[in-house]
């Protein structure tokens, strides 16, 4: 791949860690790749999530509550397999997981949901300091209605009004591919089940689609097996955070992951935008840079 993107910069605004690999993995491997300068900003330390594998079950927020600090390492080295660099808004700590819709942890001081101007101030800095020419994070839902995705989306927007950002997208799923490739899923690991039609957020309409050499798509897949206790990657593999194999077999070639519901999802090897801010582009022409 050529290192046509020298000069250029990115930054994606991210909610918890794992997000930036899930939704935006391959394409942030692919522009760092090609030479752009890529920054990730996360938004909190996922102090909420749920645990995959029961080694370090008793780090969940209602027990130890210590999960957020274990997955600072795990981002790390996710961010080392996508070649980005990294940094949390405010520092590590600044803000705190807000956990799902309704969910009491919205009452928490810190919550990313109750963080006000502060963060639109701190992303407005970040913006200041590093200068994107292109900002990716999600759109007006959130992707699937997290209130800290939806958080992101809105404070990333109002620090992008202080700072002249020429183009902002957002990360969204296409939802007839991936509804075809989650039924070409043949095998399906024990304990785990099929998704539902419908079940997978998506949306009918996208701008750009990035697709991803399997160079992006290694690099994505590692970097989501880096958040062991987020992810479970269905290949055979184990780790010390979950020490329990699972395999999927697919007709497409695709891996296949889940989340802690243990729902089957295909590991896309495409990933979709839309324009959110800034000129739009052809439509013969899926580079995120088009016309910048």
């Amino acid at each position: 791949m050529t290192r046509d993107l020298i000069g250029r910069r990115v930054v994606a605004v991210h909610a918890h860690p794992d997000d930036e690999s899930i939704a935006t993995g391959g394409t942030l491997a692919q522009l760092a790749r090609r030479g752009a300068e890529v920054t990730v900003i996360t938004c909190t330390l996922g102090e909420e999530g749920e645990i995959i594998g029961e080694t370090y079950q008793h780090l969940a927020a209602d027990d130890a509550d210590q999960l957020g600090g274990f997955r600072i390492h795990e981002l790390a080295q996710a961010l080392r397999h996508l070649g980005v660099r990294g940094h949390f808004l405010g520092g590590p700590g600044t803000f705190r997981d807000s956990g799902m819709a309704g969910a009491p942890s919205h009452e928490h001081p810190r919550a990313f949901v109750n963080s006000g101007e502060r963060a639109v101030d701190l992303l407005a800095e970040q913006f200041e300091k590093l200068r994107p020419e292109l900002v990716i994070t999600y759109g007006p839902d959130g992707g699937y209605g997290h209130p800290d995705h939806i958080r992101a989306h809105e404070i990333t927007h109002a620090a992008a009004e202080r700072v002249d950002i020429p183009r902002i997208v957002w990360a969204v799923a296409n939802r007839a591919p991936l509804e075809r490739a989650a039924a070409e899923i043949t095998q399906i690991p024990q304990g785990w089940r099929a998704a539902e039609v419908g079940e997978l957020p998506g949306v009918d309409k996208h701008d750009l689609a990035v697709r991803l050499s399997e160079a992006d798509y290694h690099a994505k897949r590692e970097a989501m097996r880096a958040h062991t206790t987020q992810l479970w990657i269905a290949d055979g593999s184990i780790s010390r955070t979950n020490p329990h194999a699972a395999k999927a077999v697919s007709t497409n070639g695709m891996s296949t992951f889940a989340l802690s519901n243990l729902i089957a999802q295909p590991l896309m090897d495409v990933e979709h935008y839309q324009i959110g801010r800034g000129a739009g582009v052809d439509s013969e022409d899926d580079d995120l840079f088009a016309g910048i």
